[in-house]
């Protein structure tokens, strides 16, 4: 159904300097103020058509006009691009940041959640582990670990076995678990954010 961005909003003529506050928080008036007749213009089929970012914004700050005390967020980046999800991303961050409701995010995306205060993980319906983003970060093995390794591109299964030893370009991985680094007075080795000098092999 067409209608103009304030409708969308769910405002009036009346509060659009609230609507124009509220639109800045979830990052929708830059977009907003450029299109032809600002919050006017009609949007959808025989209007202006919204990309799936802009769209999302529309929804963020909707949300946050109705002062909800709990505010669900189902997969609220998953049909998005690389760009318009960091865009929307930061939205819902600063939205979080300035209001006091508590928020509920449900996410496969882990970037979602990395400013979480609590980070439960579900699989099969049952509770995995339960923690904050950098104690479930740092539990060797755990299910959100594994999740962040492939999200990051560092796959575990793509890993040496244990014994194997790769070498490339004068750096060597084994185990999977510990790089070390030639940098032409020895190995340094890097395990878990930890670094430590240790004696060339």
């Amino acid at each position: 159904m067409d209608a103009d961005c304030r409708t969308r909003l769910g405002g009036s003529a009346d509060d659009d300097a609230h609507l124009r506050d509220t639109c800045r928080l979830a990052n929708a008036w830059e977009f907003i103020e450029q299109l032809p007749e600002g919050l006017s213009t009609e949007v959808g089929e025989r209007g202006v058509q919204l990309s799936g970012g802009q769209k999302q914004r529309i929804a963020i700050a909707r949300a946050i006009l109705k002062l909800p005390q709990v505010l669900l967020l189902d997969e609220a980046t998953s049909a998005l691009d690389v760009e318009s999800e960091q865009v929307v991303q930061r939205a819902l961050d600063e939205v979080i940041r300035a209001t006091s409701c508590t928020t509920i995010v449900i996410a496969h995306r882990l970037a979602t959640i990395r400013n979480a205060d609590k980070i439960v993980v579900l699989h099969s319906g049952v509770v995995q582990e339960q923690g904050s983003p950098k104690e479930l970060a740092s539990r060797c093995g755990g299910a959100y670990a594994r999740l962040l390794q492939v999200q990051n591109g560092d796959d575990p299964s793509e890993r040496p076995e244990a014994g194997e030893v790769l070498e490339d370009n004068g750096k060597l991985e084994c185990n999977g678990n510990v790089k070390l680094e030639c940098n032409g007075n020895g190995l340094e080795e890097a395990d878990r954010g930890l670094r430590r000098r240790c004696e060339a092999a």
